[in-house]
């Protein structure tokens, strides 16, 4: 492993990549879908079998089947496939079924962390992060927990890269100054 200046192997010391967070929105969002569940297993419960035909009963399992897709597992899909990630180095922002999408965004580059939250999110701890990264469209960790931490956190990890993306200009620009006299025989 070299350093981008090929003039070695690379600083031991350089700092690595640790996930500092791996997010999902709040599980509050499964509450209407998991009750959903339980109403259209007791109902086809109570129903299969007291039913006067024998091909009703086969009905009544293939729309309750048909109901916990729609009402259960489609929401619960979508929940599992929403993750935000935030790492030393940056936020990736992954979610998608059958369509995966993935965005980054670098810390060093600098942003805006604003927090929204509704009435229900106040209740359960968490709210919407928005991040203006300058694009026309602001980047959103939805119903995250705990999003004031959150907040807390991605303005502690910019300002740590910041200094540290400073520091490393100064040494470069040193490196590259001291190269310059090597190569000009001073």
């Amino acid at each position: 492993m070299t350093n981008n200046r090929g003039t070695g192997p690379a600083d031991p010391a350089a700092p690595t990549e640790r996930v500092v967070a791996a997010l999902r929105p709040h599980g509050r969002v499964l509450f209407w879908p998991t009750l959903a569940l339980l109403g259209v297993c007791t109902a086809t419960g109570y129903f299969y079998g007291n039913l006067a035909e024998p091909w009703q009963d086969s009905a009544l399992l293939g729309v309750a089947s048909a109901a916990v897709v729609l009402l259960w597992l489609l929401p619960l899909a979508s929940w599992l496939n929403r993750r935000y990630t935030i790492t030393t180095r940056r936020i990736i922002f992954r979610r998608g079924f059958f369509v995966r999408t993935r965005q980054e965004l670098l810390h060093s580059r600098g942003y805006d962390v604003s927090v929204r939250t509704t009435w229900l999110q106040t209740l359960s701890g968490s709210g919407d992060v928005i991040i203006a990264s300058g694009s026309e469209r602001p980047l959103v960790l939805k119903d995250v927990p705990n999003a004031t931490l959150v907040q807390r956190v991605l303005h502690d990890l910019i300002e740590q890269s910041q200094t540290g993306f400073d520091s490393r200009r100064r040494e470069e620009s040193a490196f590259a100054a001291d190269q310059t006299t090597i190569w000009n025989g001073r």
